[in-house]
């Protein structure tokens, strides 16, 4: 669940190590104390995103409703589902294009904290209230989606051993579920696993929307939406625009390399430096 991705373009085979180093980096600092995650409600005011996916917060954050037409939020004790209402309403529209598909429900995982924030495990990003998590597996219903997901685990990979195809446990659904989320208009991006990719790559259906398709590591069970920066909010950073073309074929190649399968230990060690907080980001998280 945790990456960057900040330029929005890959360095294939120069950048790789440092790739590699970043997710390494990235992945040994997830539990960490953090204020943000103390605070229980959102602020007061209009909706204003703050800063960047990996370093900002939200101001007047809209609360996910427990469920809706053809999606259920899980995992509600991390107080996590909290987010500027054009995600919400991403949210619904995915629910939406889920209904006619028949009965089953999509699990909705992490938004962000009210206030967004650094959270002290699982995720660099979500801070902004613009990244969501929605898993490939589908609930029953809010009962079984409850009972499937807690810490204990995750739902069944959608990547074989090995990390170069993908599972017996994926297909048409995931293929349609992904697509719905790529072809909305507020989408940036998705970070999938490089096998999913390579999946929908191979499908060779509408190849457009593939270019918001990312491959990162992991995200083998869930696929990460990431929304662009909303009207009204001029301190929102958005990212790099993503490069031209679909990504697949051989900028996808890198990704199945040994280097990318089964990166080496990260040498040094220590602790991650955190980037100094937006100073609004300051006075949103002393409000009352």
């Amino acid at each position: 669940m945790i990456h960057s991705d900040r330029s929005g373009r890959w360095q294939w085979r120069q950048g790789a190590p440092l790739l590699i180093a970043l997710a390494l980096l990235l992945a040994a600092g997830t539990t960490q104390a953090t204020p943000w995650a103390e605070v229980a409600v959102p602020s007061s005011g209009p909706s204003r995103v703050i800063g960047g996916v990996s370093n900002g917060c939200i101001g007047g954050a809209a609360a996910l409703p427990e469920s809706g037409p053809g999606y259920v939020s899980i995992r509600r004790y991390r107080n996590r589902y909290y987010g500027h209402p054009e995600l919400l309403r991403f949210i619904a529209d995915l629910g939406r294009a889920q209904e006619p598909r028949g009965e089953r429900l999509v699990m909705i995982g992490d938004l962000s904290q009210p206030r967004g924030g650094r959270m002290p495990s699982s995720h660099r990003s979500h801070q902004n209230g613009l990244d969501v998590d929605v898993w490939l597996t589908f609930a029953d219903s809010p009962a079984a989606a409850r009972r499937l997901m807690d810490d204990r685990g995750d739902p069944p990979s959608m990547v074989a051993a090995g990390g170069r195809s993908v599972s017996p446990a994926w297909g048409q659904a995931q293929y349609q579920l992904i697509e719905s989320a790529a072809r909305h208009p507020r989408v940036d991006r998705i970070f999938v696993n490089a096998a999913i990719k390579q999946a929908l790559c191979n499908a060779g259906a509408d190849q457009a929307w593939l270019r918001k398709i990312r491959p990162w590591w992991g995200h083998d069970a869930h696929m990460h939406v990431r929304l662009n920066c909303p009207p009204g909010s001029p301190d929102c950073e958005s990212q790099a625009a993503l490069p031209a073309g679909t990504g697949c074929g051989a900028d996808l190649a890198w990704w199945f390399s040994e280097e990318a399968l089964n990166p080496a230990p990260r040498a040094g060690g220590g602790a991650r430096t955190e980037p100094p907080v937006p100073l609004a980001c300051h006075a949103l998280l002393q409000e009352s």
